[in-house]
């Protein structure tokens, strides 16, 4: 019989173990992440930073996961997460991909007059008159675009612009509020979007567009944030991990139930051409779902820091920024050019930039990203000199090129193209 001290020991070589297996596959990515460093040092040799790049292996090998994630369904790309006309195409040129989803009106009509989709479906409600007006006097635009309404005020302000006997009817997309309501109502979680939340209130509505003139209901959108944006494995915090994956269960579960009652009320009075949901973090889930005909990502191609934080799948980081070493402040300290490209969303931590390679750098919690330095300390720091690079991953997706004019396009060790960003064309569609 084992005494106590074996048992001790024992477990003594058990965590060496799993202390060594560690420190081992923390070596292994160091090294992998040097590789990388090299490659994309070489490649861009002959630029100056500040620039942006888009590995293209990552890209396209996020794109395939997607689809496959997807398990069949279409997979509508969401524009706000890549806001590049070229890359747009890439991904839409690929099978299993069909479709846009943009954020404005008109980057839609952009989006179809230059040929990047004729299926474009705008995500939010506009307000935007002389897009509408834009919209209504072009049939072509007018069977290409879906607008996204949740309430009959906004189909008031449609009739402002353009009266029904006088324009082409517009396509209309239900949005169906997908936030989880437990106890009765008296929690929200989730975002806050739609007023929509019932089968009844979608029917309602549903009866309320196919009554008038002048427009036509072809779709019906519930986006889970709530499971598609949070992600459930937390670094280091594993109580928060435990407490997201049961609001995934129990808010998917609800959601199920209510999303196909709501389609099914929705059906009675229209036939709908989809039934769209999920996001890159909820994709497996949301095409589960019987009720969904499409399912939409986009931040998946490009692989930002926010999806670092998913148990099930997290892309491969296909996009990056580069900027200079411009100080060695003093030991351990090397001093950035820029750097403060911040993300939407709460003022906290997960919306900084990461400092990716070299690895072992890291922000100050004093200066964080600053909009002309940024101070990276760490052991690391004292092998850079001025002049050498340091690369960075946004934490979300598309807004990186609002920075910037163009990608350039990473192929192995070379840059094989550069493509303009909508910023780079002249387009701050917010």
């Amino acid at each position: 019989m084992p005494t106590e001290r074996d048992t001790q020991h024992a477990g003594d070589a058990t965590r060496r173990a799993e202390r060594d297996t560690a420190q081992a596959g923390r070596a292994a990515l160091h090294a992998e992440r040097d590789i990388l460093r090299a490659r994309l040092d070489r490649a861009t040799a002959h630029l100056d930073p500040p620039f942006a790049v888009v590995d293209l292996a990552a890209f396209d090998a996020n794109a395939t996961a997607l689809v496959t994630r997807a398990a069949g369904k279409p997979v509508r790309i969401a524009s706000k997460s890549v806001r590049c006309r070229d890359l747009l195409g890439r991904a839409l040129a690929r099978p299993g991909w069909h479709g846009v989803m943009a954020y404005t009106l008109a980057e839609a009509i952009w989006l179809v007059r230059t040929g990047v989709s004729r299926d474009v479906l705008v995500a939010y409600p506009t307000a935007d008159r002389g897009a509408l007006a834009t919209l209504a006097g072009d049939e072509e635009l007018a069977t290409a675009i879906s607008v996204m309404v949740d309430s009959p005020a906004q189909l008031d302000l449609i009739d402002s612009v353009a009266a029904p006997q006088h324009r082409a009817a517009i396509r209309v997309c239900l949005e169906l509020d997908a936030s989880w309501r437990p106890f009765g109502g008296r929690l929200h979680v989730g975002v806050r979007r739609s007023p929509v939340h019932s089968a009844e209130a979608a029917g309602a509505l549903a009866a309320h567009v196919a009554g008038r003139p002048g427009f036509r209901l072809v779709g019906l959108m519930a986006y889970e944030a709530q499971i598609a944006g949070l992600g459930d494995a937390p670094p280091r915090q594993a109580l928060r991990g435990l407490t997201i994956r049961t609001v995934h269960r129990r808010s998917y579960r609800e959601l199920l139930r209510r999303r196909g009652a709501a389609v099914a009320a929705v059906r009675e009075h229209a036939d709908l051409a989809y039934v769209n949901g999920g996001g890159t973090g909820s994709l497996a889930l949301t095409s589960a779902d019987p009720a969904v005909t499409e399912v939409t990502a986009g931040s998946g191609l490009y692989g930002p820091t926010l999806f670092d934080g998913y148990r099930a799948w997290r892309p491969t980081p296909a996009a990056g920024f580069a900027l200079s070493v411009v100080r060695r402040p003093g030991p351990r300290v090397a001093t950035v050019l820029g750097g403060g490209w911040i993300a939407s969303g709460p003022a906290q931590a997960s919306r900084l930039p990461m400092s990716w390679l070299p690895v072992g750098l890291h922000l100050t919690g004093t200066e964080g990203a600053g909009e002309v330095q940024t101070p990276l300390i760490g052991s690391v720091a004292d092998e850079l000199h001025v002049g050498d690079r340091v690369w960075f991953r946004h934490a979300k997706a598309g807004e990186l090129c609002e920075h910037v004019n163009e990608l350039h396009l990473v192929d192995g060790e070379e840059v094989v193209g550069t493509v303009p960003t909508y910023r780079g064309e002249g387009h701050a569609y917010l």
